[in-house]
């Protein structure tokens, strides 16, 4: 009877620990290596949304065919982006290369 009582006790911490944790959504954003200054523009607003919301950003920059010689221009504009949204999140990941996407990480700021 005692073992049940414990075991019952432990179910219920657990569920209440469970409730507690919160749960992160990441949200992405795509570029190009050679996004216009509107399409920049219209994406950040959607990052600061997102960001604001409470929700992790994924920002990558995508490179097709023989555009990955313009890999310069994707850190720049990655680097653009994190400093633009200083006020509402911070770099959880610096650009980083891994195939043929530039990966940026940024979290929100409580």
């Amino acid at each position: 009877m005692d073992y049940k009582k414990f075991l019952y006790e432990q179910k219920k911490r657990e569920k209440a620990l469970k409730t507690k944790a919160t749960k992160v959504t990441i949200k992405e954003i795509r570029f190009g290596p050679n996004t216009d200054e509107h399409d920049y523009e219209f994406k950040k607003k959607h990052a600061i949304k997102f960001l604001s919301e409470g929700a992790k950003l994924k920002a990558y920059v995508f490179f097709k065919g023989r555009s990955i010689i313009y890999k310069d221009q994707g850190q720049i504009l990655l680097l653009k982006l994190a400093q633009e949204l200083e006020d509402y999140g911070k770099v959880e990941q610096m650009p980083k290369l891994e195939g043929k996407r530039m990966i940026m990480f940024i979290a929100p700021k409580k």
